[in-house]
């Protein structure tokens, strides 16, 4: 008879299982020496997370804005990914969520990380959040890597190699029409965002999908994307942080991203629409027609 893993949640005993799988499978592929760094320092810093989102009720929170929550865990876990990152490649610049821009002696790397994409899922006991970081070299996104500590999901991509998830390769969905697609978008809410475009929008798309999603996790939305798991995501006024390594997952999972006029403005204007070829042009049609009504 098995023996019970007692005292766990359903999503710790989901995770459980993942990390085996994960040990027995990532001895058989060799990853390069950048993301060896990047999956070390998230592993690291998932750690505390993990035990933080366990004894939520002892997090010490401050407020940052209306309804914009951030948790004395994300402080700790971008300071661990700091000292991390640095320690492995230490003339890289480093732009995070919490502490912005920190210069580097080298000028053309920059990381971009944010050490809790999903902040208020996470405060509310919702399992689905994650750290997120990418490489920039010069104005090239060369890396990026998404990991959910809670069911122990990591997505890696490095430029030209592929995207994968937990060691296995990952392609986006392969629906061609819109009508068939399960979309994901953000929302905006109180002191945050455009709301009259958003309902303009989520109007617009709403009468032409199969189904519209707000998962809360931009980071997530994109990495589902690269995975197939959602077939067009789009959202506006969002950070760097939030996108830049979700965009290399799309691309290198064999998707298109640009800003939600087809452009590839993302990381300076904050708009991001993503899908597959087909998905992603009606997505951006639709979008188009809903600002002109």
């Amino acid at each position: 008879m098995p023996q019970q893993k007692s005292g766990c949640r359903p999503w710790q005993r989901r995770a459980l299982d993942a990390a085996c799988l994960h040990g027995q499978t990532a001895r058989a592929m060799q990853h390069s020496a950048l993301l060896n760094v990047m999956i070390a320092a998230a592993r690291k810093a998932a750690r505390a997370l993990k035990r933080d989102f366990g004894e939520l009720e002892k997090l010490q929170v401050s407020l940052k804005g209306p309804a914009n929550f951030v948790s004395a865990a994300d402080r700790r876990a971008e300071e661990t990914l700091y000292v991390e990152l640095t320690k492995a490649r230490p003339g890289y610049g480093f732009l995070g969520e919490e502490s912005g821009h920190r210069e580097g002696a080298d000028k053309t790397h920059t990381w971009i990380v944010d050490p809790l994409d999903g902040t208020t899922n996470f405060l509310h006991g919702i399992p689905h959040f994650a750290i997120s970081m990418a490489l920039k070299r010069e104005d090239t996104i060369v890396a990026g890597l998404i990991y959910n500590p809670a069911n122990e999901e990591m997505f890696i991509a490095e430029r030209g190699k592929g995207a994968f998830l937990n060691e296995q390769r990952i392609r986006v969905a392969g629906r061609k029409r819109l009508a068939d697609a399960i979309v994901a978008c953000g929302l905006p809410h109180h002191g945050h965002g455009d709301i009259p475009i958003s309902r303009q929008e989520t109007g617009a798309v709403q009468e032409r999908v199969a189904g519209l999603r707000r998962f809360g996790a931009a980071a997530l939305d994109l990495a589902w994307i690269a995975a197939g798991r959602i077939d067009g995501y789009w959202e506006r006024d969002l950070k760097p942080w939030d996108m830049a390594a979700g965009m290399i997952l799309v691309r290198e999972a064999g998707g298109f991203v640009s800003d939600c006029d087809g452009k590839d403005g993302m990381l300076a204007n904050g708009h991001i629409t993503a899908g597959n070829d087909a998905i992603q042009k009606e997505l951006l049609a639709v979008l188009k027609a809903a600002g002109k009504a």
